[in-house]
Parts: structure tokens; C-alpha cells; sequence
């Protein structure tokens, strides 16, 4: 958004502080028009705009939210189509592993993010390490570990709650190591949400193998690990990390599965592949790893893990719709209940009903990265 000449026009005023001289510019009262932004509310006055050392006119102009204000309409709207992506991939996980065995369907799954996006596509720009590092975590560790328990007897319904844990281990890494500490807001809602989930999967809970069920939750700490790796080393495009990452996978997923699900299986699956599994692994491969992972690294980049971690606890939901229009599964009643007690946590930790839950007390701080430099060095 443009801002006129008169927002332009900065002033400087020179302020003492703890940590010495902070430099604080002044921006002009037909600011606030342009910039809804909670800094710009009230009175015209000398107002602090300098928050990791990125002016809020930056952050609005590449879409960032200013600190104490509410998440974009914009990436509202890439986070509900992510999660409606998450939702509808558990079915066409299960399509694809009609013929595929699961940690060869991984495998696949990355090959095709990589290849050939690769030689297209421009280096994430956060470093080696970091790339490495998602792609172990969101690739190898999370989708190994899940697979290998589904194929252990894990139920894909009880997965896919189960691994909406991430959300709570999340906040937890993110707070221990980047000092992201949720608000009480968030921290409320959250737990609401995981109470809906556990009521939705307590069906499951009392047939769960419990080595599948470990497995599974080591899956959600390694989706958790890698959320706030994206959240420290922020990619040039979200998409860009997604199909640099993806080179990471492919050999250790296969690897695992020459020793897991033996190489005349696999050579079997590949020879008598059918064409609906091929569609089930290209919508999870392009669907909901280059373009949902995409957009949730975009969104990591621009919010605080506590901020973007609870919308997957919608992912349950949107499967559980999802899987009734593809086999005719129903709800159960307390599955019904349990999916509404997940909406409003997750409702609760985005920021609604916030007025009534903080009692007067301040607005949590979204607060977003620094702007990544326009040529990131290194990968």
C-alpha cells in the first residue's frame, strides 16, 4: 500500500533507555489511515514504529502484521487453505498407499517436490543448515516416524489427531529457544483445542499399540522442530524452503524402506502402480507439500509460532469432512462434540474472545521477524 507524502515525512526524536540511545521516528497523523494498525490509534502523538529494527510501514508493505495487531484478512485466507489442503491429504495419503507402501510413498513424495522445481526455483537464501535441518525434521523424521507407525497399526484417524500435538510442542521449543512466550489467550485456547481433539480420538485412545502411538507423537515433535527452524532462519518464499528441503528426504526414506518394507515389495509396488495411486501421491506431493507447506513456512515467517501452530489443530475436522465425502465414514456424536470443542480452542488462540478472556490486560505481541535482506547469503 502507498503511502502518501505526508505519511513519508519522518522526524526523529532521540529517547534514553536502558540499553542507550534509541532513535524513534515520527510518523505523520494520515498514517493511521493508510495503517490500522494498533500504533496508530488514538491522538496524533510521537509513537515508536521500530520493531526488530523494521519500520511498521515495511511490515504492512510486504505484508507483515504490526506488532499488537490482528493477522492479515490475506494470510487468514492462506491459512484456512492450508489447513483445508492438510485436511483432504489424509484421504489422498490413503489412495496413494492402496499400491505404494508408505515409506516408499514418502520417498516419491519428496522426489517430486524436488525434481525438477529445483533447477527452477531460487535457493530459500536462510543457509545450508537450515535447509537441512527442515528437511530432516518436516520430511525425514515427521513422515518416516508416521508411516512407519501407520504401517505398525497406528488407525490414520487416531494419526491424524494425534499429530496435532505439534501445536503445544510448538509454542514450547519456540518459547525455550526464541523466547516466543505465549500469551495466556493463546495458551488457553490451545489447551481447549487439545481437550476437543482427545475427544474426538478418545474412540481410538483405548485401542492405540503404544509404539505406534510414541512414534507417532516423535512425528509431531519433528513437524514441531522444524516450524520453529522456519521461524529462526526465515526463507526468502516459503516455497522456495519447501523444494530445497525436499532434497533431504528422499534418501533416508528410502533407505528405511528397503530395510522396513523390503526392496521386492517395493520393486512390485513401482511395477504394478495404478493410476489412482499416482493421482493420491501428486496431490500430496504438490498439493500439500509444495503448496501447503509453502504457504505455512510463508506464514511462520510473517507470525509468531503461537500465532500459526494452532490452525492445524483444525486439520482433524476438515479430515473428518473430508473422509465422509470419500467413504461415507460418519461422525460419531461425541466426534461432532469434540470437533466443535477444537474450533473454539482454536478460535480462542487466534485472538477471538481475546476482550473477555484478558480482562483489561495487554494484547499479545504477533511479532514477526525481521525482514529477510532482498539477497539472503548463503543457500
Amino acid at each position: 500500500m502507498r503511502v502518501n507524502s505526508a505519511a513519508r515525512r519522518v522526524r526523529s526524536s532521540v529517547t534514553g533507555g536502558t540499553g542507550g540511545m534509541t532513535t524513534r521516528p515520527y510518523i505523520g497523523n494520515s498514517a493511521r489511515s493508510a495503517y490500522p494498525c494498533a500504533l496508530f490509534q488514538g491522538p496524533p502523538r510521537r509513537i515508536a514504529t521500530l520493531v526488530g529494527g523494521v519500520d511498521c510501514r515495511v511490515r504492512h508493505h510486504q505484508g507483515a502484521a504490526c506488532p499488537g495487531s490482528a493477522v492479515p484478512r490475506r494470510d487468514v485466507a492462506l491459512a484456512a487453505l492450508v489447513i483445508a489442503i492438510w485436511g483432504v491429504n489424509f484421504v489422498a495419503a490413503n489412495i496413494a498407499m492402496e499400491s505404494l507402501p508408505p515409506l516408499l510413498m514418502a520417498a516419491l513424495r519428496f522426489t517430486l517436490v524436488a525434481l525438477p522445481a529445483v533447477f527452477f526455483v531460487r535457493p530459500p537464501g536462510n543457509g545450508v543448515r537450515a535447509v537441512v535441518l527442515s528437511g530432516l525434521f518436516m520430511g525425514t523424521l515427521q513422515f518416516g516416524l508416521l508411516y512407519s507407525a501407520m504401517m505398525l497399526g497406528m488407525p490414520a484417524g487416531l494419526a491424524s489427531l494425534v499429530l496435532q500435538v505439534q501445536p503445544i510442542l510448538t509454542v514450547m521449543i519456540a518459547a525455550a529457544l526464541l523466547g516466543e512466550r505465549p500469551n495466556r489467550t493463546q495458551v488457553i485456547g490451545i489447551v481447549i483445542g487439545l481437550v476437543g481433539m482427545t475427544i474426538v480420538g478418545w474412540q481410538f485412545l483405548a485401542h492405540a499399540p503404544l509404539l505406534p502411538f510414541a512414534m507417532t507423537i516423535a512425528a509431531a515433535a519433528g513437524w514441531a522442530a522444524g516450524n520453529v527452524v522456519t521461524r529462526h532462519s526465515p526463507p526468502r518464499t516459503g516455497f522456495s524452503l519447501v523444494v530445497w528441503s525436499a532434497l533431504v528426504p528422499p534418501v533416508p526414506l528410502l533407505i528405511l524402506s528397503f530395510f522396513l518394507e523390503g526392496w521386492s515389495r517395493d520393486a512390485d509396488a513401482l511395477a504394478h502402480v495404478t493410476l489412482r495411486s499416482v493421482g493420491g501421491l501428486a496431490f500430496v506431493a504438490y498439493g500439500a507439500s509444495m503448496i501447503g507447506y509453502g504457504l505455512w513456512n510463508l506464514l511462520l515467517s510473517r507470525h509468531a509460532a503461537a500465532t500459526v501452530a494452532p490452525w492445524s489443530m483444525f486439520v482433524p475436522v476438515i479430515g473428518a469432512i473430508a473422509a465422509f465425502a470419500y467413504n461415507g465414514e460418519r461422525p460419531t456424536p461425541l466426534g461432532i462434540l469434540g470437533g466443535a470443542v477444537t474450533v473454539v480452542g482454536v478460535l480462542i488462540a487466534l485472538g477471538v474472545g481475546r476482550r473477555w478472556l484478558a480482562r483489561g490486560g495487554r494484547a499479545a505481541v504477533d511479532r514477526p521477524d525481521a525482514v529477510p535482506a532482498a539477497e539472503p547469503p548463503g543457500l
